[in-house]
């Protein structure tokens, strides 16, 4: 006799075996032939040049790739290597990735807003042997760091004048279409001779300490994601907008690999701040949004809503909204909802439709939210306006997503229930373990971090910790890893940011927070032994207590100059923007420590939610570390 458990995990090994058959043999090159074969002439990628809309078919899109791929092979790019490409959401991006992957080497998408030594670090951890850069800004970072990457052979220049030494995008593709026309048989070869085991990209990410991670998948790891995910989802010839960037497991799982296997339109937005303007124009069908994205938006419909001239307006639509949201909760929580109230909802559908229209949404039938944690009251007002958010949870590590609420069954705050053929489970300690198909290979070079990461049964340990309700959904109850998650869903190491803020050596503890926030803070806590002396030597009374001198002006100027020196060795998502010097004193004793000089990170941030608080209220607590933005409180998603 078989328990209920056992057939479960039977059901959940059947479906694995069944899209192993489905997915066996086919590679990112297998699926873009067929792709082509299916919609030759429909239009793939959309984006704007000089303010006019450009299109590119299946067809089109492939024949870019070839002449890419064949320029690659020309100079000596094949199987085992690696290229990088640094450029916003613009259609050469997915192209130059594509052509490196059907020239059987591996793409490496880098952020935009990484500092050069961090760019060099990732060149030389792949020896990157290729680079496709956008523009001359980020052309400047890689020529700096060009003398110290020996593999990186060549850079190819999208927009803009080369200088020498570098090639144009125009020149390269041109010598490849030049060598197609002189073996067509040459392309077919070429992306025939890749296998579903072969490296397709490396996402670099970042772990609690050290440098980042270069999470390595296989063809076979995308595709077989690509199946299951689909099976859950329900996403087919749809309209997408690329925004987020393309370095994140997210943006590429969902718009370019997403979109070949799935026949998507994809629109391309090269850049956040235009979100917008770009979703009013291409009305996607589906859309996936970090929580920060979610709140932006849901902050502009409130804010339009407050500045309706007519209070009679102003206060119907407003009470409208409101009702709905008291409905939604009701029906949650498994309430009755009076008939009065779904009414008074009934009737504001079309308010509610005009809403979304304003911002684009009108069309959407699914809305997804991913990468961090999303508030509850975001998720009240979404589902109030008609456009629940059904939440997708993942890592790099299982290549993009491993649950999610399925389509027709809205929970929230939920991460939903395992995909397809992905086996999920709760360990001792209630750590959510996962097994399947979508588990990367590994970490590139760093066979002790994999082995960490998966154990020996294959399980990855995600570090966030769950449970599992009565409905069968997983919900994320703690996180046991060390990893600050922005609401932009940055994942960010804030050991790393730590040691660099200690640059000054009156700087005894920094503690990077901004978990779920839109930007990266810093708690400071003064070195008892060394602060006193600093202040000695620079006039102030010896008699100065350590609290007096975390209020004192040459204090918070000293601090201020560490942590600007400190942000020039990180990117922009990562840099801090606000401090505060906290008038105490940690040490073994004391509760913010352990015996080892660990960090207690969970009390701290407990005991000091208040001065957190404050760092990100309006108007804002503590200092600013660029006084020219002092209380703005800048995001950099």
């Amino acid at each position: 006799m078989t328990t209920r458990g056992e057939e479960v995990g039977m059901d959940v090994i059947a479906e694995r075996s069944d899209i192993d058959a489905a997915v066996s043999g086919k590679t990112i090159c297998t699926i873009f032939a067929d792709a082509e074969k299916k919609w030759g002439d429909r239009p793939a990628l959309r984006w704007k040049r000089n303010g006019d809309w450009q299109v590119l078919t299946w067809k089109g899109y492939r024949e870019q790739v070839a002449a890419v791929t064949m320029a690659l092979r020309e100079v000596g790019f094949g199987g085992g290597q690696f290229g990088l490409i640094m450029a916003r959401n613009v259609p050469e991006h997915v192209i130059a990735d594509l052509g490196i992957v059907h020239a059987g080497g591996a793409a490496i998408s880098v952020y935009n807003t990484l500092a050069p030594e961090q760019i060099e670090y990732v060149a030389n951890h792949s020896e990157a042997t290729v680079a496709f850069v956008q523009d001359e800004g980020f052309l400047s970072k890689f020529l700096e760091i060009r003398p110290r990457v020996p593999s990186l052979r060549h850079i190819v220049l999208v927009q803009g004048e080369p200088p020498e030494g570098v090639m144009s995008w125009d020149e390269f593709v041109a010598a490849g279409r030049a060598a197609y026309a002189r073996d067509p048989s040459a392309f077919e070869k070429s992306w025939r001779a890749v296998g579903p085991e072969d490296t397709v990209s490396l996402i670099y990410t970042s772990g609690t300490t050290g440098p980042p991670k270069g999470v390595m998948y296989s063809h076979n790891n995308i595709v077989w994601t690509l199946e299951s995910a689909r099976r859950i989802l329900e996403l087919h010839n749809e309209t997408l907008l690329s925004y987020l960037p393309l370095a994140h497991v997210s943006e590429r799982f969902t718009s370019q690999w997403g979109s070949i296997y799935n026949g998507h339109e994809v629109y391309l937005c090269p850049d956040v701040a235009e979100l917008l303007p770009y979703l009013l124009e291409a009305r996607p069908t589906a859309f996936v949004g970090v929580p920060r994205v979610w709140e932006k938006l849901m902050a502009g419909i409130n804010a339009g809503l407050g500045a309706e001239p007519d209070d009679t307006k102003r206060q119907m639509a407003q009470g409208a909204l409101a009702a709905s949201m008291q409905a939604y909760r009701l029906k949650r929580d498994g309430q009755p909802v009076p008939a009065e109230l779904a009414a008074v909802v009934e009737r504001a559908q079309p308010l509610f439709g005009l809403l979304r229209a304003k911002i684009g949404l009108d069309r959407v039938h699914l809305a997804v939210t991913s990468t961090a944690p999303c508030r509850p009251e975001v998720h009240e007002f979404w589902a109030a306006l008609g456009m629940p958010l059904y939440e997708v949870w993942g890592m790099s590590e299982l290549t993009g997503p491993a649950t999610a609420v399925p389509f027709g069954d809205h929970k929230a705050p939920s991460i939903g229930i395992a995909l397809p053929g992905v086996e999920v489970r709760l360990g001792d300690d209630g750590e959510l373990l996962v097994r399947g198909g979508n588990v990367m290979v590994g970490y590139y070079h760093d066979p002790a971090k994999t082995a960490e990461a998966v154990d020996d049964d294959g399980w990855v340990h995600s570090g966030d910790i769950a449970v599992l309700g009565a409905d069968g959904h997983y919900r994320i109850v703690d996180r046991k890893k060390e990893l600050i998650i922005t609401s932009a869903g940055k994942n960010i190491s804030p050991a790393n940011l730590e040691s660099l803020a200690k640059s000054s050596p009156i700087i005894g503890q920094a503690v990077a927070v901004g978990d779920g926030r839109k930007f990266i803070s810093v708690l400071v806590v003064l070195d008892p032994q060394v602060a006193p002396l600093w202040a000695k030597g620079h006039g102030i009374d010896s008699s100065t207590s350590l609290a007096e001198l975390a209020v004192h002006p040459a204090t918070v100027a000293e601090v201020r100059r560490a942590l600007t020196i400190a942000n020039t060795h990180l990117s922009r998502v990562e840099q801090f923007k606000r401090f505060t010097i906290l008038p105490t004193e940690w040490s073994p004793e004391s509760e913010e420590l352990t015996p080892t000089m660990k960090l207690k990170r969970r009390v701290i941030e407990s005991k000091y939610r208040p001065q957190i608080e404050a760092m990100y209220a309006q108007p804002s607590g503590g200092h600013a570390v660029d006084p020219e933005y002092a209380g703005h409180g800048k995001s950099e998603e």
